[in-house]
């Protein structure tokens, strides 16, 4: 794969996501861009059921419909895990014990959250624009792009960054820090699963902030 960034894009006002992303399709379409497909990239998170009052740890499950025989495994310290989708198996195991009691993790209820949409290709990118719901409700808009020929950030972020303001306008001024810190190294898509695991928890996090106290 080449690089890619994620971006949230804002939803104006008096619009809905549908119309944003819309209004983003025939600029993508203006473009000369066709689309090839639909994507998603969903997340459930997990936390340890510590009765020995052990420090709480989180573990967040990621899937990315670019890479479907894979998913991604990431720790509350960053540590991530790539393995095939049979882990999801062991994950089971581990929320649940041969007693009936609690297992060594617990799924978060109601915070699977989800980005999916269309996803263009246009010459030497790849673009998706997804809408990202939590719980069947709405809560924003992502655009990942792709640059498919390379895979040093450093050697295509001007390159990317002019395409992407050319239907993204001033929502790119820098680079996602996970593409910032691999500058001169090679990308990989555990950095894109990264991108998406902290647009995600701002999600989550503005619902807990907008919830009644």
């Amino acid at each position: 794969m080449g690089v890619v960034c994620v971006y949230t894009f804002p939803v104006p006002e008096g619009k809905s996501g549908q119309q944003v992303v819309d209004s983003l399709q025939r600029q993508l379409e203006l473009l000369g861009a066709v689309k090839t497909a639909n994507f998603s990239v969903d997340c459930e998170t997990y936390q340890s059921n510590n009765p020995t009052g052990a420090a709480q740890r989180i573990l967040h499950v990621l899937h990315n419909s670019e890479q479907p025989a894979s998913c991604f495994a990431i720790l509350d310290n960053g540590t991530t895990l790539v393995a095939d989708v049979l882990f999801e198996v062991l994950v089971a195991k581990l929320t649940q014990s041969k007693s009936g009691k609690d297992g060594y993790y617990e799924r978060r209820k109601g915070l699977k959250i989800e980005s999916k949409g269309p996803r263009f290709e246009l010459s030497d990118f790849i673009v998706k624009i997804g809408s990202v719901s939590m719980a069947s409700n709405f809560k924003g808009i992502l655009v990942e792009v792709e640059y498919c020929p390379c895979a040093i950030p450093g050697e295509c972020w001007e390159l990317m960054k002019e395409m992407m303001q050319s239907f993204m306008g001033t929502v790119v001024e820098n680079p996602p820090m996970a593409v910032k810190n691999k500058k001169d190294q090679f990308y990989t898509p555990s950095d894109t699963v990264a991108q998406y695991l902290e647009h995600f928890n701002n999600f989550r996090k503005a619902v807990v902030n907008q919830s009644p106290r």
